[in-house]
């Protein structure tokens, strides 16, 4: 299998004084386990060059965090994947949050934040909480009529696909499309591979469907996509960007989230006297799935483009080079965090990567820390113990860490 498109010969020669790390960031063995590669990159340098792809990369968290908040030097108008737009045309129109640089992401990302605010956290909060109780509620009723709940398929896939969905205002109908969909645009960050290719295949049935879903008359009033359309309406932004921004919502805030909530399931199961901890002190929700994301990071990667030759860390790096950012790898730099290999509810990790960070930061992480805080909540009021009954599955896609199935035994509280 031919896992990324063949580079130039000139392309592939590791520029002079940077460290070589020789390893496939896109390939099964990687995706499926990668800590391991992290350490060798953090501990080669603050920044490396990866032969394969021919790019430099950085997976300490002062080398990523000060890619990311140089929002000049690198940018993300040339695609936040491996792909550069300055050379090759996008396969879709860019996105107008990710793939933007100032003055136009300032604009739309104005908008995007204002609807996505604190403000709008209190207001949906009390629907968001109703809705992962009874969703427990529901698991552990047929549970108790033999029914084995898979983790993943019954919950951390059901619930924000329930709850923001309907915020954004979309309809009932075929919203696994949104998983599709989700699926493939974070596979198309990395390289024409064959895990792209097939999730493109997929989704390809569903495209009209996302299009259709972004168009006004197809958004329930007073939702949050029918607020991008009265932004719209008063000039903040044209009608041609309004759909494009409601796809952002569609494409980024559904996939990260439900693989967010799995991991942040899997690693409770996996840590039994951290659940315990949660189940103690509820309150402690919000701390554990912060630390679930940085220690099972759902956005392991991001690419940024230089802007200019520039200098990082003592390495050179000539105009038009892609830089890769390995978030998960920044989220247990030992330089960053004590013991960090450690999945540990009490620790306080602020400062971690799973978001990014700068101006490019993730717009919806107040709606995402809310579904994580209610789901673990609910979980910790009413389960006393998150039993594994089988092998939990990756789901194995070029830029997220995701599962495709966790089977579970829920013990009553």
């Amino acid at each position: 299998m031919n896992t990324h498109t063949p580079a130039t010969p000139a392309a592939l020669a590791a520029p002079a004084d940077v460290p070589v790390v020789d390893i496939d960031p896109f390939s099964d063995a990687f995706l499926s386990d990668p800590y391991d590669a992290h350490r060798q990159m953090r501990e080669a340098g603050p920044v490396v060059w990866i032969p394969a792809y021919g790019v430099y990369a950085c997976a300490r968290h002062e080398s990523v965090h000060a890619v990311f908040n140089d929002h000049a030097t690198y940018i993300s108008g040339a695609g936040v994947g491996l792909a550069n737009f300055n050379k090759e045309a996008p396969f879709r129109p860019k996105s107008l949050i990710l793939e933007a640089d100032p003055p136009s992401h300032t604009k739309a990302r104005a908008v995007l934040a204002r609807i996505l605010s604190p403000k709008t956290v209190v207001q949906v909060r009390a629907t968001f909480t109703d809705e992962a109780e009874s969703l427990v509620d529901r698991l552990l009723a047929r549970q108790a009529a033999g029914e084995v709940i898979d983790a993943v398929k019954d919950l951390s896939e059901v619930y924000p696909l329930k709850v923001f969905p309907d915020a954004v205002g979309v309809g009932e109908a075929d919203r696994e499309n949104l998983l599709l969909y989700g699926n493939m645009i974070f596979n198309a960050f990395g390289p024409r591979n064959e895990r792209l290719q097939k999730s493109a295949e997929l989704v390809q049935p569903v495209t009209a469907w996302i299009m259709a879903h972004c168009q006004r008359e197809n958004l329930r009033p007073g939702g949050f996509g029918d607020l991008i359309y009265q932004a719209a309406d008063a000039g903040e932004i044209t009608h041609e960007e309004a759909p494009l921004l409601v796809r952002s919502f569609l494409s980024a805030g559904v996939d990260t989230t439900v693989n967010g909530i799995g991991n942040a399931i899997l690693c409770l199961a996996n840590h039994p006297e951290q659940y315990d901890s949660l189940c103690a002190d509820h309150t402690l929700a919000r701390p554990a799935f912060e630390e679930a994301l940085r220690f099972e990071s759902t956005v392991q990667t991001f690419f940024r483009t230089t802007s200019k030759d520039t200098a990082l860390f003592g390495v050179q790096m000539p105009k038009d080079s892609k830089v890769m950012t390995f978030l998960a790898a920044a989220n247990r730099d030992e330089r960053q965090w004590p013991d960090p290999d450690r999945f540990d509810i009490q620790r306080r990790p602020a400062g971690h990567m799973a978001f990014g960070s700068g101006i490019h930061g993730c717009v919806g992480q107040v709606i995402a820390r809310l579904e994580g805080e209610l789901v673990l909540t609910a979980l910790a009021k009413r389960v006393s113990r998150i039993e594994l009954i089988g092998a939990p599955q990756r789901r194995l896609n070029n830029t997220l860490r995701a599962l495709g199935s966790m089977p579970v035994r829920l013990i009553p509280a």
